[in-house]
Order: structure tokens, then sequence, then C-alpha cells
């Protein structure tokens, strides 16, 4: 049987336009490596992360089979990771302005990283998750998924982030 939370308890699970806006702005425009993959987000909540990269033939690794490059989907993973533990830091300091938390992001940075292919990263599309595990004061632990348009699990992810 699930609990159903207070109003003010969900309530504060959500993340102001502000603060959505700019940490958008701030992943897929100001980083521009994230430009290069195409990687866009399409769900950002406090304890998940969704993003998108359309296949495109800058991103091929294998020409014979139309293949994703295993680099792309690393790096979309990893950005995942990132945006997934600034979402996390943005909602434990939700008593923080939205610019406050935008400003907390500028020592982010990965630590450790490890990618399981599964699958052969054929689609017309992916979708990449990711969701934090554990965020200590000084390190953060995330889980992320690359999967298909079909929903079919390609790969995955898990990394460590220096938040402090």
């Amino acid at each position: 049987m699930s609990k159903t939370l207070p109003a003010s308890a969900s309530a504060a699970k959500e993340f102001e336009p502000a603060f959505v806006a700019g940490l958008k702005t701030m992943f897929e425009e100001k980083i521009l490596f994230n430009q290069v993959l195409g990687l866009k987000i399409t769900s950002l909540r406090p304890e998940r992360v969704v993003g998108r990269i359309d296949m495109k033939p800058t991103l091929v690794g294998h020409y014979a089979h139309n293949r994703i490059h295993g680099g792309v989907i690393s790096a979309g993973l990893d950005a995942m990771g990132g945006l997934a533990v600034m979402a996390a830091i943005g909602a434990r300091h939700m008593d923080e302005s939205p610019e406050q938390r935008l400003q907390r992001f500028g020592k982010l940075g990965t630590i450790d990283l490890r990618i399981d292919y599964l699958r052969p990263g054929i689609s017309e599309y992916f979708e990449l998750r990711a969701e934090v595990m554990r965020l200590g004061s000084r390190v953060a632990s995330t889980r992320m998924e690359f999967l298909g348009a079909d929903g079919k699990l390609l790969s995955t992810g898990a990394g460590a982030y220096i938040v402090s």
C-alpha cells in the first residue's frame, strides 16, 4: 500500500519554471559538447532526469550497421549523471532562490564512470535516464540507462561525481 504525501510535501518535489529553464539553458546551450551530441532534456525532476538524442550521421560509430558510437553513449550517460546530481542538489536546497541554486554547480565533476554496453545502439532516437543513488556532502553516486526508441535497454552506467 502506498502512502499519500501531504500537498506541501508533493509540491516541494516540483522545480520552479525559472530553475528548470536555467538548468536547461546551462545543459543544452552552455555545455557545447551536449549540442554536438544533440542531447536534450525531456524531463527534469528531483528524483530522475530524462534526456533524448536523435540519431544522425555524425554519431555513427560503425558505418556498415549505422550503430551509434560507443563514445556518444558514454558521454551522454556521463552528462545525464551530472544532470541528475544537479537536480538532486537543487532539490536539497529548495529554500534558496532558483538563481542561488544554479550557482552551486561550478564545482561539479566526474570522478569515476562505468559503462556497460549490452546491445548494439541502432535506433532512430535514444532515451537516456539517470538518478542519484546517494548524494553526500562531497561525492554523489548515480545510475544511468541508455534505451532505444522501442524501450529496449542498450547500455547502463554508474558514475561518481565530486560535488564540493
